[in-house]
Parts: C-alpha cells; sequence; structure tokens
C-alpha cells in the first residue's frame, strides 16, 4: 500500500447506534460526490453526469440495462436518498458507507449485493486499495466507490459506447462480469510489481543486508497480509456468483464467472507463494545478520588469542624487579620482539591448518 496509509479504519465511533445507521468510515478523497449514469440498449447508448442528488432524483429512467455509478460515499445524505429512491435495503447502505468491509455476497431476493476491494499500481511500486459495492439488480448494476481518483472501469465504458463483444446484447450480471473481471485483472498487475520489489530485497540481502532492508521486508509483509485478506474472501464471493441458484445470475454468464474464479485461484495461489517467499526473506536476514557478527567475533577472538602470550611477555618484563638476568642481555630487545613475532606466525600458521581463519 502507500507509505504511511492505515491498514485499519476506525470503526468504534459505531458503537452504540442502531443496525441501519449511516455513519461514513473511511477516507473522502473527493469534496463533492459524482452519480454517473450510463444506460443502453443493443442499438443505443445514453449517459448522464450528476454532482447533486436531487437531479438525479428527477432524471428519467432510461429503457434498457441502467448502470449507476457513484464515486464518493462520504456523503451520507446522497446515499440516503438514493436508498430510498430505490428502495435499497438500510443494512446495505450501511456497508456501503463502511469502507472497511471485507469482500462479500449477500442476496436480498431482488438484487444481489456485493463487495470487493479495488487495487490500483501507483508510483514507487506501491498500490492503492478502494473498496468498491455493488448492487445487481433485474436491469440495473449500481457500484460505490470510495472516490479515489479514475478507477479500472474505463475498458468497459469503451466497450459499451462502442458495442464491443456481448456486453449490449447481455443483461446487468454479464455488465457485473465484465467490472468484477477488471477488477480481478487489476490484481495480477500489482502482482507482477510486488514479484519485482520481493526479487529487488532478495538481490539486497545477497549482497549487503541492512536495516533498510528490513524495513523493506517489514513493509512487503505488511502489503501481502492486506493482499491476502483481500483475495482470500473473494473467492468465495465468485463461487456464490458461479453456483449460486440466484434468478439473476443467468446460465450464459456462469460460465464467465468460472473464468473469474480461475482467475481468483491464481491470485490467492501467487499471493501464499509470495507470502512464504516473504517468511523466507526474514529468516535469510536475521541468519545473514548473525553470519556478520559471528564472522566479526571470530576475528576478534582470533586477534585476542593472538595478543594473550604477547600480553603476557610483555606483561613479565614490564615488571620493576631489580634482579631480572635477561634484562642485562645486550640484544635482549630485540631477542623479544623475535619471539613475539615467531609467536604471532606460529598461532596464524595453526589456525590456517584448522581452519579456523
Amino acid at each position: 500500500m502507500q507509505n504511511g496509509k492505515k491498514f485499519h479504519k476506525k470503526r468504534s465511533i459505531k458503537s452504540g447506534l442502531p443496525p441501519g445507521s449511516l455513519v461514513h468510515i473511511g477516507d473522502a478523497p473527493k469534496e463533492l460526490a459524482e452519480i454517473s449514469v450510463i444506460s443502453y440498449t443493443p442499438e443505443q447508448v445514453n449517459e448522464l453526469h450528476f454532482q447533486r442528488i436531487n437531479d438525479y432524483l428527477q432524471a428519467p429512467w432510461n429503457p434498457g440495462i441502467t448502470w449507476v455509478n457513484v464515486e464518493g460515499v462520504h456523503d451520507v445524505e446522497l446515499i440516503r436518498r438514493l436508498g430510498e429512491k430505490h428502495s435499497l435495503h438500510p443494512l446495505l447502505l450501511e456497508d456501503v458507507v463502511n469502507t472497511v468491509q471485507r469482500p462479500k455476497i449477500e442476496d436480498y431476493g431482488d438484487y444481489l449485493f456485493i463487495v470487493l476491494r479495488m487495487l490500483r499500481p501507483t508510483e514507487g511500486g506501491n498500490f492503492s486499495s478502494e473498496q468498491i459495492s455493488f448492487i445487481l439488480g433485474p436491469d440495473y448494476l449500481f457500484t460505490f466507490q470510495e472516490g479515489v481518483q479514475g478507477d479500472l472501469f474505463d475498458a468497459v465504458r469503451e466497450r459499451i459506447r462502442a458495442s464491443k463483444g456481448k456486453i449490449r446484447s447481455l443483461g446487468s450480471d454479464y455488465l457485473a462480469y465484465a467490472l468484477i473481471d477488471a477488477i480481478v485483472d487489476g490484481y495480477f498487475s500489482i502482482l507482477e510489481d510486488f514479484g519485482e520489489r520481493i526479487v529487488n530485497v532478495e538481490e539486497e540481502l545477497a549482497i549487503a543486508p541492512d536495516q533498510q532492508s528490513l524495513h523493506r521486508i517489514n513493509v512487503l509483509k505488511k502489503e501481502i497480509i492486506h493482499l491476502r485478506k483481500t483475495v482470500w474472501p473473494l473467492r468465495e464471493a465468485i463461487s456464490f456468483l458461479e453456483r449460486g441458484d440466484s434468478p439473476l445470475l443467468h446460465d450464459a454468464t456462469r460460465v464467465y464467472f468460472r473464468d473469474i474464479y480461475d482467475h481468483t485461484v491464481q491470485v490467492i495461489d501467487t499471493v501464499e507463494t509470495y507470502r512464504d517467499l516473504l517468511s523466507g526473506m526474514l529468516d535469510l536476514y536475521l541468519s545473514s545478520i548473525s553470519n556478520r557478527t559471528n564472522e566479526v567475533m571470530k576475528f576478534l577472538t582470533v586477534i585476542g588469542t593472538i595478543f594473550m602470550p604477547l600480553t603476557f611477555l610483555v606483561g613479565v618484563y614490564g615488571m620493576n624487579f631489580k634482579h631480572m638476568p635477561e634484562l642485562e642481555w645486550h640484544s635482549g630487545y630485540f631477542a623479544l620482539w623475535g619471539l613475539m613475532l615467531l609467536i604471532a606466525l606460529l598461532m596464524v600458521a595453526y589456525f590456517k591448518k584448522r581452519r579456523w581463519l
């Protein structure tokens, strides 16, 4: 994730409130919420954009499939009035404005409620995480975004406008598939960047591990935990879309959701592989630091061992006794130096023979 961004947002502000209370939890990137509406049939497409809920409520509902996209769920009043307009359940609206939901799917009978997280790469190899809520009905689809600039749906919008593929000839469930597929495909881009960052840290560990390497490993571990929490529940939600018995999901579309399920399994496998690699990298870092410390201690121990007999000799001849025979030797000073050098060389040779150096 982006550096400095929290993984968890406070939910305590909802403590004590009755179920269905609309309290926004999360960031508010946009000052004003925006509503965009795309209505289409096989023959035509209509697009409308609103910044005021009153304008949206007064606009006519065009025939065909309608996709309503709301950016900025911090506008609680807008969400409440939109829910009243379309008879949406209060608990559903509560989950929409609470942007710390885990990926899930709930069947409300007349419509399905789906919560996912959209991940997008940012500068520096990081990624942004945004909650996307879907409400899938017979001929409509609502999507609610937190309001982060941009999304992954531009390609889907272009396919609708240009009538590419089957999107304008199939129902709202196929539109939901196209959007969910764009989100899951975005996970692969995140994982590719993530893999490159892991390789870079591995190279650092192999050459010269330091505190910065440990910091990068910890950052990657936090991000992989967030990725794991994002993709594991997604598997259950996609499985429902593939195998569920909701009349909102047509048989012709289920095969496409099966393809998304396969992609989700691949994402989960990759996340688990990276998670294992990071655990191994942390062990490798600790092992490298321990080996470096052992090498330093080994060097200091060898130096200290070599100087022990030399220190003994110097200490003996540094005593201030009056009658010491060697003090009268003419070449005693040079003999002592020669003896100390010989002892040092013999000890170094012995250490090398025992492969201690």
